[in-house]
């Protein structure tokens, strides 16, 4: 039983349903409210018709029985005829009443030689034309005053009242084609409400057929299919809706695959570390040394690789915070040139084995951007160019004018990146060459962090081979008006 009340209430709150009463409703109400109208309006005038026939007759019988004299000579047989017509035709009544409220006429031939002083005749009497209706006798009373002109000895007219003409017709008739029109309004509205029905079925079905397919793609994307997408097609707003969808679905796919191959890169680069840490700390667990100096080597791989660990899940954090927008871009306005002189000192002792020079000779250089997150990117491509120089050979740091930026370029001579490999270079754990990566203790994410960092402020960046090695480059608002145009 509750899944039955279930299934209905889930029919009933569904959007089709909505749709079909809506049409339904739009679709019926106008049509029986249309039909309404005109069958009143019909009715009405078929009802005025009438009476405008009725009351043209009652003028037609009250000029022959004037001119027929029939107030004072009831044997006419025009003025009987045209009585007799009257009635007939309306279903009703003629009664002819003198001065005297004496009936002289009845087509009924049951109140001749009675009074009749009802407060219709009365007033007629008076010159007034008299109409009433009475619904629910189901008739309608019209009473003509009968008057003639005279004019007396001094040729003066005036009007004097004869009697009057007392008529009535049955309404049956009007109710007869009253209860027709309805009939028909009735049986065309019945109609109407199938063709109603069925055009809102169609309707929601159509209609809701989009917002359907999206829903079972949501349901095999929740299975973990991402290649759901939807075929365009429908209304303006529909298609826009399903753009839209597959657009959330291509994101999600490649989040997915983003995730798996993050998952995939971070399990490959513990690996390494995990098991070799674990190997020398098993080693010395066993005491399987004896000299000091050999226990001194594992103690000092064992720190050296959790280090390697270490700034990998601080690199990770950061790239975390800088893609998911948790770490905010705090502009403001600082000399990005003593910023770098201090990274270059640093960096000159790192390189003295290699006999490495490194360039740096700017002037003082005003920049708008995030201090701390310029200083990261800068890092990194100093780094990546200790780590790939040459022995002997150069790092040179310089600028230029880059429209109304400042271009920053770290150059380091050395082999040329192979072409199919510069687009990758950002990829989270690239590497070009993974066995040198290693050896220095590169971890692949420095890079995404340079892509993610200038992708935040919005300014370019990029790589290029360049003659005797390799120039890395980004930009950053310039703060000053004055620098050489690159």
């Amino acid at each position: 039983m509750k899944k039955i009340v279930d299934k209905f209430i889930n029919v009933i709150t569904s959007m089709r349903f909505k749709v079909f009463v809506i049409t339904f409703i739009a679709i019926i109400i106008p049509v029986i409210g249309s039909n309404f109208l005109i069958g009143k309006m019909a009715v009405n005038n078929y009802s005025k018709q009438r009476f405008e026939k009725f009351k043209a007759q009652n003028y037609i019988l009250r000029n022959c029985i004037l001119s027929e004299n029939y107030m004072d000579n009831q044997d006419s047989e025009i003025a009987e005829a045209e009585m007799s017509q009257l009635a007939t035709g309306f279903e009703g009544r003629v009664e002819v009443i003198n001065s005297d409220y004496i009936i002289i006429k009845d087509t009924y031939n049951s109140d001749e030689g009675k009074t009749n002083i009802s407060s219709s005749v009365i007033k007629a009497m008076t010159g007034d034309e008299v109409y009433n209706y009475y619904e629910e006798q189901e008739y309608v009373e019209y009473v003509l005053p009968i008057m003639s002109t005279v004019t007396d000895v001094n040729g003066n007219s005036q009007t004097k009242i004869l009697g009057a003409m007392y008529t009535r017709y049955s309404t049956t008739a009007f109710k007869e084609f009253y209860y027709t029109i309805l009939n028909y309004i009735v049986v065309i509205d019945l109609l109407l409400g199938v063709f109603a029905l069925i055009m809102s079925w169609i309707c929601s079905r159509i209609l809701v057929k989009p917002i359907k397919s999206i829903e079972e793609s949501i349901e095999r994307i929740s299975t973990g299919n991402l290649k759901a997408n939807i075929e365009e097609k429908g209304e303006t707003e529909v298609k826009n809706i399903i753009r839209e969808f597959n657009q959330m679905v291509e994101i999600i796919a490649k989040q997915d695959e983003s995730r798996q191959q993050f998952v995939s890169n971070v399990s490959h680069e513990l690996k390494t570390p995990i098991a070799l840490i674990q190997g020398y700390s098993e080693g010395l667990k066993d005491n399987i040394l004896d000299d000091e100096e050999s226990k001194e080597f594992y103690c000092d791989v064992i720190a050296d690789e959790a280090k390697k660990m270490n700034r990998m899940v601080q690199k990770l954090l950061t790239l975390n915070q800088i893609e998911f927008g948790n770490n905010q871009v705090n502009m403001e306005r600082f000399d990005i040139t003593e910023m770098i002189r201090n990274m270059v000192e640093s960096s000159k002792i790192l390189v003295e084995k290699q006999e490495v020079k490194i360039i740096f000779d700017e002037p003082e250089t005003h920049v708008w951007a995030d201090e701390f997150m310029i200083e990261e990117v800068v890092n990194n491509y100093l780094s990546n160019a200790r780590n790939h120089v040459t022995d002997g050979g150069i790092i040179k740091v310089s600028y230029c004018r880059h429209g109304n930026d400042v271009r920053i370029k770290v150059f380091n001579t050395g082999d040329h990146i192979p072409q199919e490999d510069i687009d990758k270079l950002w990829v989270k754990f690239y590497k070009v060459d993974k066995a040198r990566t290693r050896e220095y203790g590169g971890s692949g994410i420095g890079l995404s962090i340079v892509e993610a960092t200038m992708k935040a402020h919005g300014k370019d960046y990029g790589v290029a081979n360049v003659e005797g090695g390799v120039e890395f480059y980004f930009d950053v608002e310039s703060a000053d008006s004055e620098s050489v145009q690159c």
